[in-house]
């Protein structure tokens, strides 16, 4: 029985640090979702509720950007 697993280097859409084909179909799912007029319904459902809400989100934010790299 042959083996259907491929190697880093038998195409598996592996080029230098990413993978275009996951590249390719992450971008265009995403230009289909702003072409379904999703994102202002989903940008009014992610809005915090609360003030606390919005404090705890941007102290997360905040979080985050000082973990990253520059």
């Amino acid at each position: 029985m042959k083996s259907t697993s491929k190697s880093p280097t038998q195409g598996d859409g592996l080029q230098g640090e990413g993978n275009y084909d996951a590249a390719r179909r992450h971008r265009e799912s995403a230009e289909k979702f702003v072409k379904s007029g999703g994102v202002e319904p989903a940008a009014r459902e992610a809005a915090p509720r609360s003030i606390d809400e919005a404090r705890e989100m941007r102290d997360a934010e905040q979080a985050g950007k000082s973990h990253a790299r520059r």
